[in-house]
């Protein structure tokens, strides 16, 4: 069974810093590459960062691109994002994501992180 946990979320102020984590287990986690998603309030999901199944190589969305990190430890099973300059509109549950099956769409996440930045 796949099993993704988030952890790491909480209330920061603008400007500040967070390190989100995930937790993977029931699959090959090296196998596959990774996503962050997050959803703000009243929103559908978001597309937030990737990184390849060996982790040499991500991509970020616009609106976090230069102030979120992606990255990953193969051998703990372990996704991370770290986040800088966190700007009020970054408020949002985080999910780490995974896609096994060809098509649209993620087929697994977890139960997600909030991320709350607020002044």
């Amino acid at each position: 069974e796949v099993q993704l946990v988030e952890s790491g979320g909480g209330l920061v102020q603008p400007g500040g810093s967070l390190r989100l984590s995930c937790a993977a287990s029931g699959f090959t986690f090296s196998s596959y590459a990774m996503s962050w998603v997050r959803q703000a309030p009243g929103k559908g999901l978001e597309w937030v960062s990737g990184i390849n199944n060996r982790g040499d190589s991500t991509t970020d969305a616009d609106s976090v691109k230069g102030r979120f990190t992606m990255s990953r430890d193969n051998a703990k099973n372990m996704l991370y994002l770290q986040m800088n300059s966190l700007k009020p509109e970054d408020t949002a549950v985080y999910y780490c994501a995974l896609k096994q099956i060809a098509g649209p769409g993620y087929d697994s996440w977890g139960q997600g992180t909030q991320v709350t930045v607020s002044s």
